[in-house]
């Protein structure tokens, strides 16, 4: 089982739900920039939520199926064309031997998230196998991947029972200014109350330097009380430091695991998905959060997924439809009469419905 790459679009990798356990070491978890549309990318084709697949970046690529699978797209809108016919997104695809699958650039958002049932087979490095694109390790070869490059896929066992029923709702990705969540620190302190403000009220734009290890926003810059050197400590996808330019850098999937930078503040685990759809040009602005808060927001988000779950694995859990009753009608008349068409004749009622009062 197998897929073969035609055209590899701008940058598209193997990704799983990443590589935990080696920041100590300097190793960054890596994983998909959007784990919620990765996950229910998975979920859809009947994955294990972390199993390896592909992220897609502002442009999809052409893919061609050498076996027949069950595959599921999620995330950011590249018009995806099976065989030059429309495929949806957000719904299990069932694709034969042959089949190749197009996508575009991105409508709107910025990463796509492609899922094959079984998982797409690398060998793992440090127990996960996403791609560190930057540091050249992991994934496929240590790379973005290439034209004529062909996935293995795991054997996913059985064939579902119609996966083609499962679907959810698509993922709206804003048009407009996209608003982060954050809890404030670590370095709160070494930064003016103007700069705390500045940072708080004013508008982002994310500038022409961002990847997967961060994004440099332009805007207003932030004060500093002094400088903006400290001892390197920790950083963690969604940091947020603000070196001597006062402009802000969010770091994600591909960060360093320490910097030498005061951090004003951390982008919630819950809204990184946000950050990991934006592209040059978007803008962004910050809210303030209690770590209490953010919890209860990120829990409610796994429960989105485990709700998912339990609708693919066993679709009595759905809701039955609301039926609504049909109205009664009044008719002021009723004719019958017959119709010639073409020498044929036909018996047809005609019926004037009374207005409602």
């Amino acid at each position: 089982m197998a897929v073969k790459v035609l055209s590899p679009g701008i940058l598209t990798s193997v990704q799983d739900g990443g590589r935990t356990g080696y920041q100590q070491y300097g190793v960054s978890p890596s994983g998909p920039m959007d784990l919620r549309s990765f996950r229910t990318a998975n979920i859809l084709a009947g994955n294990d939520a972390d199993e390896a697949g592909l992220e897609l970046t502002l442009m999809g690529g052409e893919y061609q199926f050498l076996s027949s699978h069950v595959i599921a797209l999620a995330g950011a809108d590249m018009n995806p064309m099976l065989n030059g016919k429309k495929a949806g997104m957000y719904k299990a695809l069932c694709v034969n031997a042959g089949d190749v699958l197009k996508l575009g650039f991105a409508a709107s958002g910025c990463r796509c998230y492609m899922a094959v049932r079984g998982g797409i087979d690398v060998k793992p490095v440090m127990g996960s196998r996403s791609t560190m694109v930057g540091k050249q390790f992991g994934g496929y070869e240590g790379r973005k991947l290439q034209k004529d490059d062909v996935l293995q896929v795991k054997d996913p066992g059985s064939a579902p029972a119609h996966p083609e029923t499962w679907f959810t709702d698509p993922v709206q990705i804003p048009a407009g200014p996209r608003t982060l969540r954050v809890i404030m620190g670590p370095q709160e302190e070494r930064f003016t109350e103007q700069g705390i403000h500045t940072f708080l009220t004013s508008e982002y734009t994310v500038g022409q330097d961002f990847d997967r290890q961060g994004y440099r926003l332009d805007g207003q810059k932030i004060e500093h009380k002094t400088d903006s050197n400290i001892v390197s400590d920790g950083v963690v996808a969604g940091s947020i430091q603000v070196p001597g330019t006062g402009l802000p850098i969010i770091m994600t999937a591909e960060h360093a695991t320490v910097g030498g930078y005061t951090k004003i503040a951390t982008v919630i685990t819950a809204d990184l998905p946000l950050i990991g759809q934006c592209k040059a040009g978007d803008r962004i602005r910050f809210e303030k959060v209690t770590v209490e808060e953010a919890q209860e927001i990120l829990a409610k988000e796994a429960q989105k997924l485990e709700d998912l779950k339990k609708l693919i694995s066993d679709p009595s859990h759905l809701p039955e439809p609301e039926q609504e009753e049909a109205p009664v009608r009044e008719f002021e008349y009723t004719k019958d009469v017959i119709l010639t068409i073409n020498g044929k004749a036909y018996d047809v009622r005609i019926q004037k419905i009374k207005d409602a009062e």
